[in-house]
């Protein structure tokens, strides 16, 4: 068992990140790589990805670009055979990449769900299972999946107004999925000594529409959209032996949106 001091450190750990050029992955990546992580940047832009691996290879932290394309098996083969040819190990994974196709539900097509699908279900459900079997042949790892708020409860468009935004039915169908995914994994995986928990954020500030910014923070009790460094303590806790004892477990990220 690790020491006190030692239960947020992620040294001798290799972490896989997917969509870790995102507005959620590349925080994530930051923080497992700040506790001492080898982090395996994925995601389709490798010319962005490169960008934050050579910037935390900057500040003195280890990390590597890989390209993934999660609608491609073969995409995710080699993702993790090169992992495990170069290190011989995956300790995290970090479900991180999201696709979102179409729009409201009269506005989104069968395409736009089988594409958000393709990703956000079946690619998600290819990687976790080759990465879970390199957790499962160590007796260890760690699997932490990126939900939503909308993955629990039912969106609230009224905070769209009239700003044209919207949640597509096939992103709440998904991160609905992926919770109840992490649970069976939980379950699955448990007595071979890996983890699975789900992160559920809430929305993450950006350059949205100032309507539905103001809508958003006064529908939230701590007044607040998500800032990019919030997803950071809570990951590293359940990518750590932190939270040892803790799987199946979906944890709330969202400034209280989902208490109300």
């Amino acid at each position: 068992m690790a020491e006190d001091a030692d239960l947020f450190s992620m040294h001798d750990n290799v972490a896989i990140v997917t969509g870790a050029a995102g507005l959620y992955g590349r925080p994530i990546a930051e923080a497992l790589a700040a506790a001492g992580a080898t982090v395996v940047l994925a995601s389709r832009d490798l010319a962005a990805t490169s960008a934050v691996a050579r910037a935390l290879e900057a500040g003195g932290r280890s990390a590597t670009a890989h390209t993934l394309d999660l609608a491609d098996p073969r995409s995710i083969e080699r993702l993790c055979a090169d992992v495990l040819e170069q290190y011989g190990r995956i300790d995290v994974l970090v479900n991180n990449a999201v696709q979102r196709s179409g729009g409201e539900l009269f506005a989104t097509s069968g395409e736009d769900f089988g594409e958000t699908h393709a990703v956000n279900a079946t690619g998600l459900f290819l990687i976790t299972r080759h990465c879970a079997q390199a957790m499962v042949d160590a007796h260890r790892g760690s699997i932490v999946n990126i939900a939503s708020i909308y993955g629990v409860v039912g969106p609230d468009f009224a905070v769209y107004g009239d700003t044209g935004m919207t949640t597509p039915p096939g992103y709440a169908y998904d991160k609905g999925g992926m919770i109840a995914f992490s649970r069976y994994l939980a379950t699955y995986l448990g007595p071979n000594g890996v983890r699975s928990n789900c992160l559920v954020p809430g929305g993450l500030e950006t350059d949205q529409d100032g309507q539905f910014v103001s809508a958003y923070r006064e529908r939230t009790p701590l007044r607040r959209m998500a800032e990019a460094d919030d997803i950071k303590g809570p990951v590293v806790f359940l990518a750590s032996e932190a939270s040892r004892y803790v799987t199946g477990i979906t944890l709330p990220v969202d400034g209280g949106w989902t208490a109300q």
